[in-house]
C-alpha cells in the first residue's frame, strides 16, 4: 500500500523547524532527505530512518523492520507526534548519514 501525500505533509510539518528536510517521490513511496542526506523515508504510512549508531543509541527500543522486500532493515520511529523528538532525531544522526555521491558526466 503506497504512502499517502497527507502523511508526507504531516512529518515535513513535524520537522517544518529543521534547515533543508527534502523529499523525493519513490514508487508510492517518499525518500526523506536532511540537508542533502538521505535519512529515510515514508514507507506504507510509516517513518523509518537508517539503521545507524547514533539513531540505534537515540532510539533504543526502536523495531528494526524492512521498508520492501529485499532491502535493509531501517529503524521505525514511534514517536512521530512529538516534533521535538524528531528534531534532535534527525540532528543525532545527520553526521553518519553517508554524503551523496557526485554523477560522473
Amino acid at each position: 500500500m503506497p504512502s499517502t501525500k497527507e502523511f508526507l505533509n504531516f512529518i515535513l510539518e513535524q520537522l517544518n523547524e529543521l534547515p533543508e528536510i527534502t523529499y523525493r517521490p519513490m514508487m508510492g513511496e517518499f525518500l526523506v532527505y536532511y540537508q542533502g542526506r538521505l535519512a529515510g523515508g515514508i514507507y506504507d504510512d510509516r517513518l523509518l530512518i537508517k539503521n545507524v549508531p547514533s539513531a540505534r543509541n537515540f532510539m533504543p527500543d526502536a523495531e528494526l523492520v524492512s521498508p520492501y522486500d529485499g532491502a535493509k532493515q531501517m529503524l521505525l520511529v514511534d514517536n512521530v507526534d512529538d516534533k521535538e523528538f524528531l528534531s534532535g532525531l534527525f540532528n543525532a544522526i545527520y553526521d553518519e548519514l553517508p554524503v551523496p555521491k557526485t554523477k560522473k558526466k
